[in-house]
């Protein structure tokens, strides 16, 4: 019985202390200051419909519409990416009034109501995205989500936020554009770690008895 117990805690360790590596949250506001390609802006000019609307940024920096073509966008403050865009509307009509909006692109899943990728605003929240997609299902791990998020040198970091952590504000936690967030399905001890113990145990006995009985004379 006590190796048994001890084959458990193993098991259990090691199926879980990978995740004790991941960070627990991100730093820092979050908050991002320049478009990327992928990303959108939601442009609306005053009495020019023709010029308005949600237009994705184009791989090459520039706004995904045959007008706004030779307007650069990507990598830019947004600042600068307005000033780009009035400089555009100038050639049209002296003092355009306009509102650029930049948007950014997120992707949640897993166990919630409505899975989605859309576009938000950049001061949009994990909460807030996660009641973009319906909120977390019955059988989400609302103690584990999994927030995905890539670094300028394109790798992936991942960090675990507690939503069920009242004293803190992981639900408040800023998001930049491309982040993925991904609610688990709820941990069974007795499914997910139990029953692999078991089987685990069981291997290891089956491959005792026949080392035992090809050992014998």
């Amino acid at each position: 019985m006590r190796t048994l117990i001890s084959s458990l805690a193993f098991v259990w360790l090691v199926l879980t202390f990978p995740a004790a590596l991941v960070a627990q949250e991100p730093a820092g506001t979050g908050i991002q200051n320049v478009l990327t390609p992928g990303d959108s802006v939601r442009i609306t000019v005053w009495r020019k419909p023709e010029f308005s609307g949600d237009y994705v940024v184009a791989p090459d920096g520039s706004i995904t519409h045959p007008l706004f073509r030779s307007v650069k966008v990507a990598g830019l403050p947004f600042a600068k990416a307005e000033a780009n865009l009035r400089t555009f509307l100038s050639q049209f009509e002296d003092n355009p009034q306009f509102v650029m909006e930049p948007l950014i692109r997120l992707a949640v899943s897993g166990e919630v109501t409505k899975p989605t990728v859309f576009a938000a605003r950049p001061e949009t929240t994990l909460g807030e995205a996660i009641a973009r997609a319906g909120g977390p299902d019955k059988d989400a791990a609302n103690n584990r989500v999994r927030l995905i998020r890539q670094t300028p040198s394109g790798q992936q970091q991942q960090f675990i936020v507690d939503l069920t952590d009242t004293k803190g504000s992981a639900g408040a936690t800023p998001l930049r554009s491309g982040d993925q967030i991904v609610l688990d399905h709820k941990r069974n001890f007795f499914k997910d770690f139990v029953l692999p113990a078991l089987g685990v145990i069981g291997s290891i006995a089956s491959i005792g008895l026949l080392i035992d009985r090809y050992s014998r004379p």
